[in-house]
């Protein structure tokens, strides 16, 4: 059966290719298909604002009539349940089947779930769909930073990690306008529009990762298959650059297959103990600190900080899809200018005041019910999801889906992508009650959980900014073999920075020509 799902077909250079003529770093052909794998993490975003309009709405809350602030909790929370199985169960399907076929797979669960959630009547079968939904989502979360991660050059694995999540922001930023014109007609089934057209993309992204987007050239060498990684190692990176990379990539992986067997278990052993709870933690922390106690009840939030007027809270609420777009393209041109920690740390300090300011206005609101000052509580979530956007937003995926051996990087991204999902069932399903019973005290806890992970952050983490994926075992002590491979690795950047230079080199001569 996986021989039928995975990539078989040989990879070869097109027939136009001069024999023996070097092939430059192609950055737009990289470019191109993470846009275009990264339509998982469009869908990923539109799942993830999609339902916060929704579960406010008189008409969705009469027709599912709720028991209680649990049930509609669970009605978002169940979808990160199906979230954390579809994560855990990537790693299987990424390394018998290869990464882009495990994406097409998803895709085909993500519409399963759409239109189950689409069509129903009931807090029963909402949540069924919302589950199933959620299988396609964890499966993307997982599958494609991990894809992205494995075609991208060191030198620039921030950034194109950082535009996977800018497209994800752009989905979270178009769903809630989507849902917002929606919310206007005068249907009480105006909700499962915004549910259904998700179907579309899906069905887009499951052909093109069947029929178009290659194989990571890592899994491809992990199958032997070593000519067909060659070519799309040449296609990405350039000829010269791409013949040091697979020795690389080979050597890694014959160490890495002598040493380990790359079972679950090897997850929880030493020394890749270290790299486990390390990736665990950093995902779980961009959880519990507070972004999707935020996201999921906005509304919520700016009504309980004074903005009592139903439009306008959703209006605010649009406007936070706005600045997570906004503020998404930062990492992309700055994230890999500096450490993986420097950025965290300075975007706990952000969300820590951001946090701290929500509670103060929303006791101001309490205080001067009517005062117009309210209005000021719409600054705190767009400052909170400008200061997260720019550090954790990005950067917990990028570490996550770069800190493991070869042999153990589908297995530990989906681990930690899954810690993730579970860290995002607690807090989707926790924070409605304990919002209930203590106001702003959510707030509170979210600040005192940033502090905590800021000195985490300081004092635990290992840097990895520059390093390439095959020199993470030498940097948490996993390689017990003394390597002696600076040469190696500095011809092999300079390669890949030379033949970059000259890719944007032509980018910029052939927008010249257009403009004359």
């Amino acid at each position: 059966m996986i021989h039928l799902v995975k990539q078989t077909t040989p990879i070869r250079p097109p027939d136009t290719l001069v024999p023996g003529r070097k092939r430059q770093a192609n950055l737009r052909y990289v470019y191109t298909l993470t846009a275009f794998v990264s339509l998982g993490a469009f869908l990923f975003g539109w799942d993830q604002g999609v339902m916060a309009m929704i579960i406010a709405d008189d008409r969705w809350l009469k027709l599912m009539q709720p028991s209680n602030d649990w049930s509609v909790g669970f009605v978002i929370s169940i979808y990160n349940i199906g979230c954390v199985i579809g994560a855990m169960t990537t790693g299987f399907f990424a390394d018998s089947c290869g990464r882009e076929r495990t994406i097409s797979l998803a895709s085909s669960v993500f519409v399963v779930g759409a239109l189950v959630q689409a069509a129903s009547y009931t807090i029963a079968q909402i949540s069924v769909g919302r589950f199933v939904l959620g299988l396609g989502v964890g499966a993307y979360s997982a599958g494609v930073p991990l894809y992205i991660s494995e075609i991208s050059p060191a030198e620039l694995r921030g950034r194109i990690v950082g535009i996977e999540l800018m497209i994800l922001c752009f989905g979270e930023m178009v769903v809630f306008w989507i849902v917002y014109a929606f919310y206007f007609l005068n249907s009480d089934d105006w909700w499962r529009i915004p549910l259904a057209i998700q179907v579309v993309p899906a069905l887009i992204l499951a052909l093109g990762c069947w029929t178009w987007v290659p194989p990571s050239p890592r899994w491809l060498v992990a199958e032997g298959r070593y000519e067909c990684a060659l070519e799309v190692l040449s296609r990405l990176h350039g000829s010269e650059a791409a013949e040091l990379e697979i020795s690389e990539i080979r050597k890694t992986i014959s160490e890495e297959q002598i040493t380990t067997q790359a079972s679950w278990s090897d997850m929880f052993k030493r020394p890749v103990l270290k790299v486990t709870l390390l990736g665990i933690i950093i995902q779980m922390f961009q959880q519990t600190t507070g972004t999707n106690g935020i996201f999921y009840y906005a509304p919520s939030l700016f009504k309980k900080g004074g903005i009592t007027d139903p439009t306008m809270a959703n209006l605010a609420t649009g406007g936070v899809g706005v600045v997570l777009f906004l503020s998404s393209w930062i990492p992309i041109f700055y994230f890999d200018r500096f450490g993986r920690k420097t950025w965290f740390q300075f975007g706990l300090i952000g969300m820590t005041s951001a946090l701290i300011g929500i509670c103060v206005l929303q006791q101001h609101a309490l205080d001067y019910p009517n005062s117009p000052a309210n209005n000021a509580i719409v600054i705190f979530p767009y400052m909170f999801f400008t200061f997260f956007n720019m550090s954790w937003s990005s950067g917990s995926w990028t570490y996550a889906a770069e800190i493991f051996p070869i042999s153990l990087r589908a297995k530990g991204n989906a681990l930690c992508t899954a810690s993730l999902w579970i860290s995002n069932f607690v807090v989707a399903q926790v924070s409605p009650p304990i919002e209930s019973a203590t106001g702003y005290g959510l707030y509170v806890i979210f600040a005192i959980i940033c502090v905590v992970a800021f000195f985490f952050v300081r004092y635990a983490l290992v840097e990895t900014r520059g390093k390439s994926l095959e020199e993470m075992a030498e940097l948490f002590g996993i390689d017990g073999n003394e390597k002696d491979q600076d040469l190696q690795d500095s011809v092999r950047q300079g390669l890949l920075q030379s033949s970059l230079r000259d890719e944007d080199a032509t980018l910029v001569d052939d927008n010249s020509e257009n403009t004359e």
